[in-house]
């Protein structure tokens, strides 16, 4: 009997381009550094960041350096023939592309022989667009994941070539499920591309019907209603800390609630904050919000037995 030697895929024969910017495909970047030719690394320029506009440099951009790839920062990709010749001349199989900022236009997409591939931070066709995680939060949704499709001329509607599902704990905020969903994609992706590679995963379209979308977030969205029930609130608040945070105002300066609980209140008025042991509660449209983190304008993070040693006068003060 004759035996045929099959040939092992050799991941470093197939080269890459790699697409980000955030630190959300930072874990998806090494993995693909470990495991194939990354020729180079495509994220947006340098931009001034903080109170003293300090040049910085996207997460991205330190780990292509620290490994030695090459990085391009173009200041736009559409009807940019300098940048799809230099995409061209680096010949890539492939193009992926995580967080990057800029939609790909037809001619990049084009050039690598097994197409561009983005991973999203959602189950598709649910919650296409910018705030995916954000979004699953603010909605109370029990379950998220990972979808990785082909990309195409349209935002986050190209076939689906995998997805994997992870649940959203109570505890869950923005930090921690970013961070869940991160490496779950570097994980997803690694499982994928070889199948892929091989003609074993054939892409399949999503079913547009059931597309939903998800919005930009704005530094506005963090304003709390405090008419709104206190469940509500505190997804809020487990969806924009860090940022824009869920905040108040509070004697001219903006008040931040970066961790509270639901309870159950008594005869508050709607904004009213009231004493419970050693914290404080906030009377919301429905229930109350007990308080257990907030910053103060222009102060460090506090819990609330720090905050009320300094601020006291806040008992009894309705928040609008």
């Amino acid at each position: 009997m004759i035996k045929i030697k099959i040939k092992k895929m050799n991941l470093k024969d197939y080269k890459i381009i790699f697409m980000g910017t955030p630190d959300f495909g930072a874990p998806v970047f090494l993995a693909l550094i470990d495991k194939f030719n990354i020729v180079a690394a495509v994220t947006q320029p340098d931009k001034k960041v903080g109170r003293k506009q300090e040049i910085t440099q996207s997460p991205i951009k330190k780990i292509a350096l620290k490994n030695k790839i090459e990085v391009l920062q173009p200041e736009k990709v559409r009807d940019n023939a300098e940048f799809i010749q230099r995409v061209k001349s680096l010949q890539p199989d492939l193009i992926i592309v995580v967080a990057y900022g800029f939609i790909l236009p037809k001619e990049i997409l084009e050039i690598p022989k097994f197409g561009a591939i983005n991973i999203h931070a959602s189950l598709l066709p649910k919650y296409r667009g910018a705030s995916p995680i954000q979004t699953a939060i603010l909605n109370g949704d029990k379950e998220t994941g990972i979808s990785i499709i082909l990309i195409d001329d349209k935002m986050d509607h190209g076939p689906l070539l995998e997805q994997r599902t992870i649940t959203i704990n109570d505890n869950d905020n923005f930090e921690s499920l970013h961070d869940k969903l991160a490496q779950l994609g570097a994980d997803l992706l690694l499982d994928t591309l070889p199948k892929y590679i091989s003609g074993e995963i054939k892409p399949v379209s999503q079913k547009e019907s059931q597309a939903t979308y998800c919005q930009l977030i704005k530094k506005e969205d963090g304003k709390i209603d405090w008419s709104k029930p206190a469940e509500e609130i505190e997804r809020q608040i487990k969806s924009y800390t860090p940022w824009p945070g869920a905040f108040t105002f509070w004697e001219g300066k903006q008040l931040k609630f970066i961790k509270a609980l639901v309870i159950k209140a008594q005869n508050q008025n709607i904004g009213e904050v009231f004493k419970i042991n050693e914290g404080i509660g906030v009377k919301c449209g429905k229930d109350a919000l007990e308080v257990l983190e907030l910053q103060l304008e222009s102060k460090k993070p506090m819990n609330v037995k720090e905050f009320l040693n300094g601020y006291p006068e806040i008992i009894g003060f309705r928040l609008s």
